[in-house]
């Protein structure tokens, strides 16, 4: 389990909603494959009031709507709405789209114009009204984590074999923190099953490149790996991979692919 700095844990494998809710013609499987994931035990849902301009909050909420209390679901303001009241009111419009009264964790989906400090305000003004239970940022770098108060519960960052960037200081700092991570793109949008190291592992393992690229990202015990599954067939293959153990000569087979960064790498975005 992931254990974040307020105490709460949950599974180290949930489900992304980027681009879902876009396709009318897609709607119904991806509800049955969010729905799949909640029965499989992938039970963080993540979305943000952006996806689709709140279409995937909207889509969440029916494949949610009767199981509320067995998910764990996050949500994000966008930058441009992250005043004090701004905050409030995104959080509240986001509340209303995904039919409940209440978010597990709300980030701050990169930084933008307004004051960090600001932001935060309005966190906690949610978590005292019980709009929302907790939050935390996306797409901060280390420097920018270390302005925060006591109270973030997470960071969620571009993560995976491809972008490993964050290994230099940015989960360092988390670790330090006790906070952990949630990595988004974990299998860089699909682009990672295509690369022959990576198959090869698969191979090996008797695994599937996601899979195995999964695993990775959930090998050290404080990263949240979020991939999207449109499908409910996709969503039993991403389930799997939280039983696939990684040998340290597997360990050593993808870092000679996919090298651990030497020096600091700014902090990347999709």
């Amino acid at each position: 389990m992931i254990t974040f700095p307020d105490g709460t844990q949950v599974p180290p494998l949930g489900q992304g909603t980027w681009n879902m809710g876009d396709s009318p013609a897609a709607r119904d499987s991806e509800i049955d494959a969010l729905r799949t994931g909640i029965d499989l035990g992938l039970t963080v849902i993540d979305t943000a009031e952006m996806y689709g301009g709140g279409r995937s909050e909207e889509l969440v909420g029916e494949a949610i709507a009767g199981r509320r209390d067995e998910v764990f679901l996050v949500s994000k303001v966008l930058p441009s709405n992250a005043s004090r009241a701004g905050t409030v009111e995104a959080c509240r419009a986001s509340l209303r789209r995904l039919g409940t009264d209440r978010l597990d964790l709300y980030l701050l989906h990169w930084r933008g114009r307004h004051p960090l400090d600001e932001t935060v305000d309005a966190f906690e003004e949610l978590v005292a009204d019980g709009s929302i239970r907790s939050w935390g940022v996306s797409n901060l770098d280390a420097d920018e984590l270390a302005e925060l108060p006591d109270g973030c519960q997470t960071d969620q960052v571009l993560y995976n074999l491809t972008r490993r960037g964050p290994e230099f200081d940015l989960l360092p700092f988390a670790s330090a923190k006790g906070m952990p991570v949630m990595a988004y793109s974990p299998v860089e949008q699909g682009r990672l099953l295509g690369n022959s190291a990576l198959a090869d592992v698969a191979r090996d393992l008797g695994a599937t490149p996601t899979q195995v690229a999964l695993a990775w990202t959930m090998r050290s015990g404080s990263v949240l790996s979020i991939p999207k599954a449109s499908t409910a067939a996709h969503v039993r293959e991403n389930a799997a991979a939280r039983e696939l153990a990684l040998s340290n000569e597997v360990l050593a087979r993808l870092d000679a692919a996919f090298p651990a960064p030497s020096e600091p790498v700014p902090l990347e975005m999709l």
